[in-house]
């Protein structure tokens, strides 16, 4: 496509763009209105879903597909950023130095590391109950693992985070997300439909499916951005040029 083309193209495109944009804004209920048609609609259907997190209901049970669609974004930024930092032909694994670190730094990775990992995982499993979920504590568990970076040295990071295994752990709970959709499509025909009880609301086991969604969301944050992080790193501390 030349290069006019793609100038035509783009501004068709922001005309048609601009106008859906400017009758989506026009459609909104004016400021300070009591009439909140997505909070009347999300509310009784996290309620009827016995999700008390409504945010957590909307994301993982009223619009799950969307999410599933949210999680291979990430996935597919973890891939694309594993296969760009992969060692090259002209380049060779050296020996990091260890650095220095002053005892206070230390002492506060240390005792704060249990704790972030600890925090991730309740963030986690608690996502249908309180403000979180799979998103926000996958992030909790990833930036707690990299405290050992900071306590200790690279060394002691590369030991705590197995990198194959984490790419793995990430593949498979991306794919738990897509297939506990499959189950919903078996089971009560509609894909990602909810097949499980439904529990007590303000339970930990409330919510049917919502709890493994976010159980799956979880892991497989953590493990794509500890898996990211791992390629930076390595290319900043291990690679050097032959």
């Amino acid at each position: 496509m030349s290069r006019r083309a793609r100038a035509w193209l783009y501004r068709v495109a922001a005309v048609l763009f601009g106008a859906g944009y400017a009758v989506a804004c026009l459609e909104l209920p004016p400021l300070g209105s009591p009439f909140h048609p997505y909070a009347e609609r999300a509310v009784p259907a996290a309620l009827a879903r016995r999700t008390a997190n409504a945010v957590a209901s909307v994301n993982f049970d009223q619009r799950a597909f969307d999410t599933l669609g949210e999680e291979f974004v990430l996935f597919t930024a973890a891939l694309g950023a594993v296969l760009l930092l992969r060692r090259t032909r002209d380049e060779q694994v050296g020996t990091p130095r260890p650095g220095r670190v002053l005892p206070t730094v230390r002492l506060a990775g240390t005792v704060l590391l249990p704790v972030a990992l600890v925090t991730g995982v309740y963030v986690v499993a608690h996502g249908q109950l309180t403000p979180g979920g799979g998103f926000q504590g996958g992030v909790v568990l990833a930036t707690g693992l990299h405290l050992a970076y900071l306590a200790a040295d690279y060394r002691v990071l590369r030991r705590v985070r197995p990198r194959a295994a984490l790419e793995a752990a990430e593949a498979v709970a991306a794919g738990a997300f897509a297939l506990l959709g499959v189950a919903g499509l078996l089971g009560a025909g509609a894909y990602l439909e909810n097949v499980l009880p439904l529990g007590t609301l303000g339970e930990l086991t409330s919510g049917g499916l919502v709890p493994l969604l976010n159980a799956a969301v979880g892991l497989e944050v953590a493990a794509a951005l500890v898996v990211v992080l791992a390629g930076f790193i390595d290319q900043a501390l291990e690679i050097e040029s032959s």
